[in-house]
């Protein structure tokens, strides 16, 4: 085996005097530190020089640390106008916003590579549509592969019905691209055969949140960091989204701040938090819910509750109900805040059933989540005993995946109570939010039709569609996939991965034929013989989905091939602008989707440019976390286009929701749900457009829900998976070095040397016992994967549970196998282990278990169990060129 070493250039050009210079922001995780990009052509060598006089930096070189020096990884060439330019791209020193500091983290300081250069490993960028013939993808034009789409896509919705065309797309991208395929999917082709690329079902991720009354990214940064007190539950920042932690919660942490981080792992972020006086809740994997509500209970025993915030701010069981009109709820958050397992009659009757629950009793709690009881009363404490002089620390809670994905409904709906009971509702430094993972690039073109969807949860109510068990169960006839990897990314991927396999290219009909009809009419008799067609549109060729399942490939153009604008975890709006030429006839994922809406026959698709896409957009942002509607007004007043409105802030662009002022000027919103905010007396003018959650919370009183988060919902479930004999638990989630599926990075040498295969990080005790060093290769396999047959199977409410579809029958047990290389190490708590969670080759994902969690939609990602076997040494165990074993505990 060979590993591509990481050989260095040692020298890169400088940007001379008079380069084009181009805002930009990373395009990774949610944080989006700002960059700038500068960019002049190769031909003439005209490049600047060392000295001040010389340069675009205006800085005599060699410049002090953390100056604008370049690295050869923020160096590259790349095509513009049909020329080929140096491009250098650093984060910008300048900026006012997020990375005030001009710093980046790993991925983004190199983010020059992701540029597509022929020269370089992004050389396999598509370039032109392809179509399989004869088991072969080839070339085509745009015309040809669209007529096929549009014309298959038709007859399928027709036919079959508007549910057995399934869109599975990325809502992380970019408001322009997001929008378009929104509109076509949801307004057009009407189906809820539709999905993002994180869940199998179109839901909320944290259904907790939205019963409660909390956006999920109502905080601003400077919150995370003014904290006294800050709980942060499944994640680790300085992994995931490491300038968030580095320039925000780090001072806060030197500055006294106590931060508690609850996480099976004690990662980086996390041992710097407790050798800072902070604290770690070393949970067993999936007990989170009862811990948190240990804390509750502890906080209501001793009546450190925020009473009076408690008395302004949180509904009684009549004002949940209130509003909703009567018979059937079929919104999910309504019907759950009304359904008697979750509604209360507020927080003492809520603190009545707390009480009385007594797997929540700290000695219990701690029992089951193999922690140290201690730990429970000392979080209490922090998080809510008022001070010498009757002051309450400021707390914040932050959650991201690993929480969320443990126990979905359950978690999410204890952890927004904690908040409620403390006060974390939206005062500066008092906050509760998601940290996030990719960026805000969504805006709905259309409304979910949950009239379509046939699941159902106890009662008259209707969940979204499962689109995963839906495909499985060969309902799925036409699947256009977009910019995800959907196999790996959901549970089960070995199975969902087997039966496209069925769907697709074992399938009887496939294309013999150059001729366009016949390619049309072998399409259409798969789909009516209980086939799928596929249409992928990425960026690369994608395995398996696109390389080996894909009848119609588009190539998509991405970040700097063209203008866009997008959010990030503050709701901070930027431009990203277009600075190089995407290769070949690569074109962005709205063009793709307006031609074929205009070749389906829709209309309302005659964009001519992305501008034009994100001013129709822009209406359909007001109310929303992110609205950017009176941009767009201040730009037509002023004879602009939107984008260069929003482009005129740079890289410290503006927070959403933006107003406009008395004078014309624009104002971003710095947090919401900010109870300590004023707005104008006689209410928005002029365009402008209040939402509640500005200043209040987001139900129908405005105030918040709190609402039981009851173990047994979950506990069938978990008492079942949990380890058997020589079964570890197995969960998964990112590595800083790896961005998601790691699809530019396998493409960088210096990446691909330090993380060449997925991993499998093991605790000493458990390695000993099983005879395994670091180093060695590993399989981890199962053969208690469980997966729902059907869509939820039941007429009861316990027909639901987990112990309800296994009693009807609806679940089978599969196997499961992937390879890793065994990372022995102190950092990770006894009897769990953990891996990549999206390395596309060996997909954790395969060890977890297809079953949505029956309230909410989703599944509970983090929940698997695994047996390992060494099947041998890896190549990196006795060479330290590539795959370091170090404890990642170093702080």
């Amino acid at each position: 085996m060979t590993t591509p070493y990481y050989i260095p250039e040692t020298n890169v050009p400088l940007p001379p005097k008079g380069a084009d210079v181009i805002t930009t922001a990373c395009d990774y995780c949610i944080v989006a530190c700002g960059y700038k990009v500068y960019r002049w052509p190769v031909a003439g060598g005209n490049d600047g020089g060392p000295e001040a006089e010389n340069n675009a930096f205006d800085e005599d070189f060699p410049v002090s640390t953390l100056g604008p020096w370049v690295a050869p990884n923020q160096h590259n060439i790349v095509m513009h106008e049909g020329n080929p330019h140096h491009v250098v791209i650093i984060p910008d020193k300048d900026t006012e916003a997020v990375n005030t500091n001009g710093d980046s983290s790993l991925r983004g300081g190199c983010i020059a590579q992701k540029c597509y250069n022929p020269q370089t490993p992004t050389r396999d960028r598509l370039s032109a549509p392809l179509i399989r013939m004869y088991g072969i993808l080839q070339p085509v034009t745009w015309d040809f592969a669209l007529d096929i789409a549009a014309e298959v896509g038709n007859y399928v919705r027709k036919t079959h019905g508007a549910n057995a065309y399934g869109v599975k797309t990325f809502s992380y991208q970019y408001i322009e691209n997001t929008y378009a395929i929104s509109k076509y999917a949801l307004r057009h082709v009407n189906t809820a055969n539709f999905t993002f690329h994180d869940t199998p079902s179109d839901v909320s991720s944290t259904p907790g949140f939205r019963d409660a009354g909390f956006d999920n990214f109502g905080p601003a940064y400077e919150d995370w960091r003014d904290a006294e007190t800050l709980l942060c539950c499944g994640t680790d920042p300085y992994e995931t989204k490491t300038i968030l932690f580095t320039q925000w919660m780090m001072p806060g942490i030197q500055n006294g701040q106590k931060c508690i981080m609850m996480n099976p792992r004690r990662t980086a972020g996390v041992a710097y938090a407790e050798n800072n006086g902070g604290l770690w809740l070393d949970i067993n994997l999936g007990t989170d819910l009862l811990v948190v509500n240990a804390i509750a209970r502890v906080i209501a025993e001793n009546g450190w509750q925020d009473a009076k915030w408690i008395e302004k701010w949180v509904n009684n069981k009549w004002e949940s109900s209130s509003g909703f009109g009567q018979g059937t709820r079929n919104t999910p958050w309504q019907w759950r805040t009304t359904w008697g397992k979750f509604q209360t009659d507020g927080y003492d009757d809520w603190v009545k059933w707390l009480m009385a629950q007594d797997e929540f009793k700290p000695e219990n709690a701690a029992k089951m989540a193999g922690i140290d009881i201690q730990k429970i009363y000392t979080a209490a404490e922090w998080m809510a005993k008022p001070k010498a002089d009757g002051s309450r620390p400021k707390t914040s809670i932050m959650i991201e995946k690993g929480f969320y994905w443990s126990n979905n409904t359950g978690n999410t709906m204890a952890i927004s109570a904690l908040a409620i009971q403390v006060g974390a509702g939206g005062r500066p430094g008092q906050v509760v939010g998601r940290a996030g993972g990719h960026q805000r690039g969504g805006v709905r073109g259309g409304k979910y039709p949950r009239n379509k969807s046939p699941m159902k949860v106890p009662g008259r109510r209707r969940r979204a569609l499962d689109t995963d068990t839906w495909t499985m169960s060969g309902h799925t006839r036409f699947a256009h996939v977009i910019g995800t990897t959907w196999i790996q990314s959901m549970c089960g991927s070995q199975q969902l991965g087997k039966r496209f396999e069925e769907l697709t290219v074992q399938n009887p009909h496939q294309v013999m034929s150059y001729d366009k009809q016949e390619i049309i009419d072998t399409l259409k008799a798969r789909a009516d013989n209980g086939g799928m067609v596929v249409v992928n549109q990425d960026i690369y060729l994608v395995d398996p989905i696109g390389n080996r399942y894909a009848d119609i490939i588009f190539p998509a153009a991405t970040w700097g091939e063209d203008t866009f604008m997008r959010a990030n975890g503050e709701r901070r709006l930027r431009v990203y602008n277009k600075f190089y030429d995407a290769p070949g006839e690569a074109k962005p994922d709205w063009w793709i989707i307006s031609q074929l809406a205009r070749k389906m026959g829709f209309d309302g698709f005659d964009w001519e440019n992305s501008n034009d896409v994100a001013e129709e957009s822009a209406r359909f942002s007001r109310g929303s976390r992110k609205d950017f509607n009176m941009i767009k007004v201040a730009a037509h007043r002023e004879g602009k286009t939107l984008h260069e409105k929003l482009g005129e802030f740079g890289t410290n662009g503006i927070q959403g929701p933006v107003f406009m002022a008395d004078d014309g000027s624009l104002m971003g919103t710095k947090r919401l749900h900010d109870t300590t905010r004023s707005l104008s007396d006689t209410g928005p003018a002029g365009s402008n457009m209040f939402n509640k959650k500005l200043t209040h919370f987001n139900s129908q009183t405005g105030r918040c829900n709190i609402e039981k988060s009851p173990w047994s919902l979950f506990s069938d479930y978990w008492e079942w998976m949990s380890p058997k004999d020589d079964e570890l638990w197995c969960t998964s989630g990112r590595t800083n070095e790896r961005w998601q599926s790691g699809f530019d990075d396998r493409r960088r040498p210096y990446i691909v040397q330090r993380w060449p295969d997925n991993y499998v990080e093991i605790h000493p005790d458990d390695a000993a016992e099983r005879g395994i060093e670091s180093g060695d290769m590993l399989m981890v396999y199962s053969d208690r994967v469980p997966s729902l047959k059907e869509t939820t199977l039941g007429v009861q409410g316990d027909d639901y549970t987990f112990t309800g579809q296994m009693r009807n029958g609806n679940v089978e047990l599969s196997k499961a196998a992937v390879t890793g290389v065994a990372m022995v190490t102190r950092h990770i708590k006894k009897g769990i282990i953990f891996m990549d969670f999206l390395h596309t080759a060996q997909p954790a994902n395969a060890l977890e278990g297809r079953i949505v969690d029956w309230i909410s939609g989703n599944y509970n990602y983090k929940i698997g169990v695994a047996r390992l076997k060494k099947i041998g040494e890896s190549p990196y165990k006795h060479s330290f060129r590539s795959m370091s074993f170090a404890p990642r505990d170093i702080s």
